[in-house]
């Protein structure tokens, strides 16, 4: 008899399902059948019924957390049952120790975590039997029995265990004492709060908090533009000026001249050029790519996008969810246009056939097997759904789905970008940008606006074409700082080590991606961030707070905060799941990355100057940060006009006086009113002056105003300027 350890219960169901069973307690008996003459048990894991063991496990002085037990390094790593699933672990082991059963069916998820759960329950057990490996990519009926029929050898995938478990043990390494290191020191310095740090989760912070100085840092400064309206040939369009292909001019007198100096001017075409463009239909979805798509356009955070791409997974209708491949195997080619076939019968997608190519079977774009890792791209299966019977949210995500796999059924889409270069009286230059579609190919299905993309369709002038000039004016604007990351983007930069993206068609990034962490893990991380209060995420932008920039100031240029670095590592993961580096090795680097660690924070606490974040200790008490930390540096912007001790300091959504834990003094001032921010410069002003400089803009219902801001016996007041 044989016993099939799933990871989880829903998966132990599934796997099930095919077959007549009977339901017990913590396991499924399936009965005879020609594929399991004598029967066969099916049990399961609950997610990470082991752990690794903590540091009073090996040794009890470990427990406290002091410098002088520094490094903690095991001389060999355990794991132990988690106290609150040792219920199942017992069901698991008295199954495995049953005399009937002659062989191990090891069924967890076919990737590295689902690999390690499951060995470590069998070892931890104690059970030593002959297994068999059942590795799929979807959870149908079909492939269900399938992957029965033709189970690995345990061999070929031990080399993953592997992997799993030296990435489980130097996470641990590197994570208790990164994480003890810097908590002793920062304590020391009157900052009282658990500074978690590890491999992957503090380089991942470091670039968060790169992009949160850059911003913080960024002066925004002014400039003008000079626009002009043409009439050629009958028609109208817009251009604007530039010179030595700079358009933007640092001073309003210098661009309202050249405004003056072409109104009503003569005008020529001087150039006029027309590309076209051919933009091939989207790759298939591995994780990274639904992820980032699902956060851009439901701003869903990756966490939530990857457990209903498993539930969907779990019913039987998408492929596996932790896939890092873009690409099909021929024999899944093969199966789609009966997949479609079926998908063109839902109301949903009836538009979108009858479909230009029947088959993509040898197009190299999607269907490519040497670039098929362990598992092929998130596609819909044969069990396909109708999703008007979805959930709302696994609606969203299995609509993606399918349209991935019906645009690459579709041809390329065609535009035409013309640029027209326009001469005013023979002196002043304006450029016109636009476009148009010449052919909507796959963009039917999926419509992708692209960021800054210029919808504007320019007529047909030619060269030496002449007008006038209808009207000029100037447009004032603002440099603008660079944006922060949405979670869908933070993914993308995981993926990549740090290096920008502008588009998902991996094939021109790197052969083999050197990224942070792995496809499985990289949304657990993010949401480890938000829980360890290193990020706040508002609106889909992520901030770093006050605690993740001081933990990455404290670590500073140091190998724990590097990208290129952990990317590096993730490289010699993949290698010793391949077969091609030796656990053993890579852990005695762990080991004396672990030392380097605990030196170089050491080294450098003496120097360490926190005063920015307003977190010394004040009286001889201890600082500590709150859930929802300010993103902003806590700067003095003046004493505080109420109580007059405090400081006047920004809070996050408002300015608010530093003496509120103390005396509750109430001074608050909103950032924003009637639509305008209040920078903290103005802030500075209004509290040394009593006014702020001229805001214009601000809106009540229809009406628009320009008004100072003025603060007087405790109350808000708009200051109009006299008219004459």
């Amino acid at each position: 008899m044989k016993v099939i350890i799933a990871e989880k219960p829903d998966q132990g169901a599934t796997l099930a399902s095919p077959f007549k069973h009977k339901k017990q307690q913590g396991y499924i008996e399936i009965l005879p059948t020609e594929l399991f003459p004598n029967g066969a048990y099916v049990t399961w894991a609950i997610g990470h019924l082991c752990q690794l063991a903590p540091p009073e496990k090996y040794n009890p002085q470990w427990k406290k957390w002091t410098l002088e037990q520094l490094p903690i390094i095991p001389e060999r790593f355990q794991y132990e049952v988690e106290r609150t699933k040792a219920k199942q672990f017992n069901v698991v082991k008295s199954i495995l120790k049953k005399p009937e059963v002659t062989e191990i069916i090891h069924a967890g998820d076919a990737g590295r975590e689902g690999e390690l759960i499951v060995r470590n329950v069998i070892h931890l057990s104690g059970v030593k039997k002959p297994m068999k490996r059942l590795w799929i990519s979807s959870l149908t009926k079909k492939s269900i029995i399938e992957g029965f029929e033709r189970l690995l050898d345990e061999t070929e995938t031990k080399n993953v265990y592997y992997e799993a478990y030296t990435r489980a043990c130097a996470d641990w390494l590197i994570g208790m004492n990164a994480s003890r290191v810097f908590s002793i020191l920062l304590k020391q310095k009157g900052i009282q709060d658990v500074f978690s740090a590890g491999r992957v989760q503090t380089p991942t912070l470091a670039l968060i908090v790169k992009r949160e100085k850059e911003i913080e840092d960024f002066k925004s400064e002014p400039f003008w533009e000079v626009m002009a309206k043409f009439k050629i040939n009958g028609h109208t369009y817009e251009g604007k000026w530039h010179k030595e292909q700079e358009s933007r001019l640092k001073d309003a007198e210098t661009a309202e001249k050249i405004a003056a100096f072409c109104q009503g001017k003569p005008a020529q075409v001087e150039e006029s050029e027309k590309e076209r463009k051919e933009f091939q239909p989207p790759l298939l979805f591995n994780l990274s790519a639904l992820q980032a798509t699902a956060n851009k356009i439901f701003s869903f955070p990756p966490k939530k996008t990857l457990d209903i791409t498993q539930a969907l997974y779990q019913k039987g209708i998408v492929s596996y969810p932790r896939s890092d491949s873009n690409y099909v195997t021929p024999g899944e080619a093969e199966t789609f246009p009966e997949i479609l076939r079926k998908i063109s019968q839902f109301d949903d997608y009836k538009d979108y056939f009858p479909l230009p190519f029947k088959s993509i079977l040898n197009n190299k774009r999607f269907v490519n097997e040497k670039k098929v890792t362990d598992h092929y791209a998130i596609i819909p299966t044969e069990q396909v759904k109708d999703p008007s019977k979805l959930s709302g949210d696994e609606r969203k995500i299995y609509d993606l789905i399918v349209k991935r796999l019906i645009a690459a059924h579709h041809e390329k889409a065609i535009f035409d970008y013309t640029t027209l270069n326009t001469l005013v009286d023979g002196r002043a230059s304006f450029i016109s940008k636009g476009k148009q579609q010449i052919q909507e190919g796959w963009r039917k299905v999926i419509f992708q606006q692209e960021e800054g993309e210029n919808d504007v369709l320019l007529p047909p002038v030619q060269k030496n074409d002449a007008g006038n000039v209808q009207k000029a004016w100037v447009k004032e604007g603002k440099t603008q700082p660079p944006k922060r990351y949405t979670e869908g983007q933070l993914i993308t930069l995981m993926k990549t080590a740090g290096k920008h993206l502008n588009n998902e068609d991996l094939e021109k990034v790197l052969m083999k991606t050197e990224g942070l962490g792995t496809e499985a893990t990289r949304s657990g991380i993010i949401t480890m961030l938000k829980t360890r209060n290193y990020i706040d995420v508002r609106k889909n932008q992520v901030f770093a707070t006050d605690k993740g920039k001081l933990l990455i100031d404290a670590i500073g240029e140091k190998i724990l905060a590097s990208p290129e670095m952990t990317a590096k590592w993730e490289q010699r993961l993949s290698e010793i799941g391949e077969g091609g580096a030796s656990p053993g090795v890579f852990m005695e680097q762990v080991k004396k990355l672990s030392l380097k660690i605990i030196e170089d924070a050491k080294d450098q606490s003496s120097s360490w100057d926190f005063t920015r974040y307003s977190v010394e200790p004040k009286n001889n008490s201890k600082s500590k940060f709150s859930r929802g930390s300010s993103t902003k540096t806590q700067e003095d912007l003046g004493p505080c006009p109420v109580c007059q001790t405090g400081q006047v300091v920004d809070k996050g959504k408002l300015y608010g006086c530093s003496n509120y834990q103390n005396t509750k003094c109430g001074f608050t001032f909103s950032k924003k009113i009637l639509g305008k921010s209040v920078s903290a410069a103005n802030m500075k002003k209004i509290i040394k002056s009593g006014e702020s400089n001229l805001i214009k803009g601000f809106k009540k219902g229809e009406k628009t105003f320009n008004a100072k801001l003025g603060w007087k016996d405790g109350k808000l007041n708009f200051l109009f300027e006299q008219t004459k």
